[in-house]
């Protein structure tokens, strides 16, 4: 514990546009087949510096099979919130769960190129002490660290529904489950939340047997993946609506609010449209009298495509789906960064007027057909997948590996890990740093990233922007 607060908190979303930019980026790599350990790469992404681009330390686990995805930190912008009594923690530690194995990590990053790992809660206490399994997104709130998991009890995650549960934000023991009225939720996936207006919205996936062991195709063709969003009364810790946004709309992943919390909307992506292969961008927004909607704003269409071309999951469509798997939005709120992880390409969107996206900048790389190379001549495997933007909107990274099973039957044979940087225009565009490509160790596959001293995916706001 710190006698000020951490520099790397904000009250706004605008002061930590101001902040200086990152110099270092945390990455996940993941072993696809369990063969070796899972880690933590740091990487130097200071253009100025002669590593550049380059892994300067790794964290590797002492166990395998975990299968990192997502993870964030242990405090952030929230922790200024005028309801919290941790305004004085440091943002030091990176929660690391195992999607695959349910075990968690704490990592020290207090000194990254000293990174070490602080603390491991095992399986069987997230289980005894939650009833969930294979947490999955991190965010931390201003009274612990919730997390979202996307299965239940028993040995495949089916019995009873997945959800959240807290962790303490100093000792980083399991609290227990946040919900106390769920109401028709069942699935679950990412969320997020407005403080001060005292709400959280949620989304949906499937249930482990609908992921683990890679997409089943049966139950997309019969809309059995989720197409529900849920809105919540964060301190009543209760599900007050839920919006279906149609059956065709399968898997509702990430939930992306307005990052000022004077404006109560959001976005939320989803992957495929089963009757055209599209995907697809709802805006969700709050009336005046408390009650939540949503709408579809962008869509985006598949590529036709030679079923020679395709793998054995898409051959009988003789098309490509966009597969929108990850968005992030600019803390000004003004760019929506959508991963077209399916044709290779990364969306950037004017949300200046959320109900009324313009596409602004687009940049293709991999792509299951297009195979489109990196401008150093070098092939990027698979497509863009989890995205992260700097604080001050200038800079966006992605990496390519959605969970490797999928990527195995979307993109047969091994692709390899990557990650890139696109720099944005004054005016928006996207253009790919030539000089900025990282090399992975082999064997491995890289998920979400996150930059040193928070990022937009991460913080979450109390206080206006002014």
């Amino acid at each position: 514990m710190t006698v000020r607060p951490d520099p790397t908190f904000h009250a706004s979303p605008k002061l930590a546009m101001e902040a200086p930019a990152e110099t270092l980026a945390f990455t996940l790599m993941l072993s696809p087949d369990g063969s070796q350990p899972d880690g933590l790469a740091v990487i130097d992404v200071d253009s100025s510096s002669s590593d550049y681009g380059k892994i300067v330390h790794q964290v590797i686990m002492p166990n395998k099979g975990d299968e990192f995805h997502h993870f964030g930190w242990n405090a952030c912008s929230s922790a200024l919130s005028p309801l919290t009594g941790h305004a004085f923690l440091e943002r030091r530690y990176l929660i690391i769960p195992g999607i695959r194995s349910s075990r968690i990590y704490v990592v020290d990053v207090k000194n990254p190129l000293k990174a070490k790992i602080h603390k491991i809660i095992e399986p069987e206490e997230v289980f005894a002490k939650t009833g969930y399994s294979r947490p999955h997104t991190i965010h931390c709130g201003p009274e612990g660290i919730y997390v979202s998991t996307l299965g239940g009890g028993g040995k495949d995650g089916t019995d009873g529904p997945p959800g959240i549960f807290i962790m303490d934000c100093e000792t980083f023991d399991i609290i227990g489950r946040w919900e106390m009225d769920r109401g028709v939720q069942d699935k679950h996936y990412d969320f997020w939340w407005n403080l001060p207006r005292d709400y959280m919205v949620s989304s949906e996936w499937g249930l482990p047997p609908q992921f683990e062991n890679g997409i089943v195709a049966e139950d997309l063709l019969s809309n059995k993946y989720g197409h529900s969003i849920h809105f919540w009364d964060l301190r009543g810790r209760k599900n007050v609506q839920t919006i279906d946004l149609g059956a065709n709309h399968q898997m509702a992943l990430e939930i992306r609010p307005a990052h000022d919390p004077v404006k109560e909307y959001g976005f939320c992506g989803v992957v495929v449209d089963t009757t055209n292969l599209e995907g697809a961008i709802f805006t969700w927004w709050r009336e005046k009298d408390g009650t939540f909607n949503a709408k579809k704003t962008i869509t985006i269409p598949p590529v036709a495509a030679d079923p020679d071309d395709l793998p054995d999951l898409l051959k009988g469509f003789s098309a490509v789906p966009p597969l929108v798997t990850d968005i992030d939005l600019s803390l000004d709120d003004k760019y929506l960064y959508v991963a077209c992880w399916g044709t290779g390409e990364m969306h950037q969107y004017d949300v200046s007027d959320p109900m009324k996206p313009v596409l602004a900048g687009k940049v293709e790389i991999g792509g299951i057909v297009a195979k489109t190379k990196h401008p150093n001549g070098k092939d990027f495997g698979y497509g863009p997948q989890m995205v992260e933007i700097s604080r001050d909107g200038k800079r966006v990274y992605w990496t390519n590996s959605l969970y490797s099973t999928w990527d195995d039957q979307f993109y047969p044979g091994e692709g390899g890990a990557a990650m890139v940087k696109a720099d944005v225009g004054a005016n928006g565009g996207l253009t790919l740093d030539k000089n900025f490509w990282v090399e992975f160790p082999k064997g491995y596959r890289s998920h979400q990233i996150r930059l040193e001293g928070g990022d937009c995916s991460t913080d979450s706001f109390c206080y206006p922007s002014v």
